[in-house]
């Protein structure tokens, strides 16, 4: 499978009942997914793959800040 569709699965993936380990896992697949879709934009500068980049890092803050938890007041 190639890292396009990768990501494109990544993305589609339901993120609901995760445990803490479960999301620290997707964060670290999210970071690996965009990495590797930066250098193939660095070579061939297609928006398509700058999208999908933007997509994949808002489904990692998301899943990043349930790691961190509330903040307290």
């Amino acid at each position: 499978m190639d890292i396009v569709s990768e990501a494109l699965a990544f993305e589609q993936a339901k993120m609901k009942n995760m445990t803490t380990s479960d999301r620290v896992v997707a964060s670290r697949e999210a970071k690996r997914l965009v990495l590797a879709l930066n250098e193939i934009y660095k070579r061939t500068k297609d928006a398509n793959l700058m999208d999908i980049m933007k997509r994949i890092t808002v489904k990692k803050r998301r899943i990043e800040s349930r790691l961190k938890g509330k903040p307290l007041l």
